[in-house]
């Protein structure tokens, strides 16, 4: 008889890029919604679009946001429910409607075409599968209509070496120290790959009172490759910038990289 290995089962393990409740907590204390210098960009990309535009991994809204109160049409998806919530709860805050649903960057799907997709911020970097990526990417080209752009926020190539943990404290309404600590756990320079182990932690009168890890899993792309990529799925007219600065050229101290790609017109 053949030997067969015993699958192993880990029932209790974290959902990689889950951003759960205290993870979204300290996101809204960090980054409110307008709050990222990436704003000012955008709104100028996007000037005078005519149709829909999707933002994939939509998150709290901290861009969706802002991009409605100019006047934009923007929808938005998320993986994350705790992440939807918080973005519901600042729109009706300010009396704004949005149309927001719960899905994956794998298995999103609008039964009209957009104008623009929109993936900031390093978003995209969380499908840490190649193959996944490239499918993402054809998905994202599907979705846009002839002529329709994507725009997309990449973190360079040395943010998969960087070993520095991340430790950082915000101060809640209610007066709880809120932490976190971030600290690489595997880096694959062969599939491109970065795995952090990131602990929130609550404190209240010098006690943990409660804590979340989060396990987040990157795959990081180089520059050309991504250009390849992108016209792989489908796109053309494929440009590249830096930090957000109209016309400054990706350089070796440059801290993201703004793509930019047109499903062709005809």
């Amino acid at each position: 008889m053949p030997i067969t290995e015993p699958i192993s089962v880990r029932p209790n393990a974290p959902v990689p890029n889950r951003y759960g409740a205290m993870c979204t907590e300290i996101y809204d204390l960090d980054k409110p919604p307008g709050s990222l210098p990436d704003v000012p960009f955008y709104l100028d990309r996007l000037a005078g679009t005519q149709g829909p535009i999707l933002e994939a991994a939509v998150g709290t809204g901290r861009l969706l946001i802002p991009l409605i109160e100019a006047g934009l049409e923007v929808k938005g998806f998320d993986q994350s429910p705790d992440m939807l919530e918080s973005c519901r709860r600042h729109c009706a805050a300010r009396g704004l409607s949005a149309d927001l649903r719960q899905a994956r960057f794998q298995d999103f799907a609008y039964d009209h075409a957009f104008s623009a997709i929109l993936v900031p911020v390093g978003t995209f970097t969380l499908i840490d599968d190649f193959a996944e990526g490239l499918a993402v990417l054809k998905r994202f080209h599907d979705h846009l209509a002839p002529g329709g752009r994507l725009l997309i926020d990449l973190m360079p190539m040395g943010y998969l070496t960087n070993e520095k943990p991340d430790i950082r404290t915000w101060t809640a309404a209610n007066g709880d120290m809120l932490r976190i600590e971030g600290r690489a756990v595997e880096i694959d320079l062969v599939r491109q790959r970065r795995v952090t182990h990131d602990r929130y932690e609550r404190w209240r009168n010098g006690r943990l009172v409660e804590s979340e890890l989060e396990v987040m899993a990157f795959r990081i792309w180089g520059l050309a490759e991504f250009q390849l990529a992108l016209a792989t799925a489908g796109f053309d007219q494929i440009t590249v910038g830096a930090d957000h600065q109209p016309g400054r050229p990706p350089a070796r101290s440059s801290r993201i990289l703004n793509f930019e790609a047109r499903r062709p017109a005809a």
